[in-house]
C-alpha cells in the first residue's frame, strides 16, 4: 500500500524544498513535484508520455484528467511506500478528479495533505527578494510582483474550498512555513513519520 502526502502551500511556502530534503534523509519516502512527474513520464516513452509531449509542444495545457493518471502512475510506480507530492491540488478540479481516481485505486492511501502555511507578506518578501539576490541574468522568470500576485491569486482563490474538503476528510495538517527551513523540515519530517 502506497501512502500518499500532498504538499500545498503558497509560492515561497517553501514546500518544495522541504519536501525534496526529507525525501533525502530516509530512503523509505520518495518526492516527485508535479512538473517532474510530467516530465519524467514523457521521457519515459510511454503511450501516457506521449500523449503529454503532444499538448507540451504545442504549448498547450495538459488537460486534467492525464495529469491525475500521470501522478497515479507515478505513485504505483513509486520506489517505495511512502510518497510526497507537492504543488498538487492547485485547483478545486484537481481535488475532486484526484479524490474520485485515489478511491478506485486499492494500492494507492491518501494518508495527509499537508499545508505549509505562511502569510502573503512572507511569501511576497521571499519571492521577491530571491530575486534581489539573484547574480545579473539569473533572475527567475517568475519573481516579478506582478507575477507573484497572479500566482498568489492562483493559490488563494481556491484555497478555503480544498482546506474544507480535506477537514472534512480528517486529512489537513497545517504546519507554520514561516519558521526556520531546518524547524520546518523537522515538524514535516516528525508529522509524516507518524503517519508511516
Amino acid at each position: 500500500m502506497k501512502k500518499l502526502f500532498l504538499i500545498i502551500g503558497a509560492p515561497g511556502s517553501g514546500k518544495t524544498t522541504d519536501a525534496s530534503i526529507i525525501a533525502e534523509k530516509n530512503d523509505n519516502i520518495v518526492h516527485y513535484s508535479t512538473g517532474d512527474m510530467l516530465r519524467e513520464e514523457v521521457a519515459s516513452g510511454s503511450k501516457l508520455g506521449q500523449e503529454i509531449e503532444s499538448y507540451i509542444s504545442k504549448g498547450a495545457l495538459v488537460p486534467l484528467e492525464i495529469i491525475v493518471n500521470t501522478i497515479v502512475s507515478a505513485i504505483n510506480n513509486a520506489p517505495v511506500n511512502n510518497v510526497l507530492i507537492d504543488g498538487y491540488p492547485r485547483s478545486t478540479e484537481q481535488m475532486t478528479a484526484f479524490d474520485a481516481l485515489v478511491a478506485k485505486e486499492e494500492n494507492i492511501e491518501l494518508t495527509s495533505v499537508i499545508e505549509v502555511r505562511v502569510s502573503e507578506e512572507v511569501a511576497r518578501q521571499r519571492i521577491l527578494g530571491r530575486r534581489a539576490e539573484a547574480a545579473p541574468g539569473e533572475e527567475r522568470s517568475d519573481d516579478s510582483e506582478e507575477v507573484f500576485n497572479d500566482r498568489m491569486k492562483i493559490y488563494t482563490d481556491p484555497l478555503a474550498e480544498i482546506q474544507a474538503f480535506y477537514t472534512e476528510k480528517n486529512l489537513l495538517e497545517v504546519i507554520s512555513g514561516e519558521q526556520t527551513l531546518e524547524e520546518v523540515v523537522a515538524t514535516m519530517e516528525t508529522f509524516v513519520k507518524s503517519k508511516i
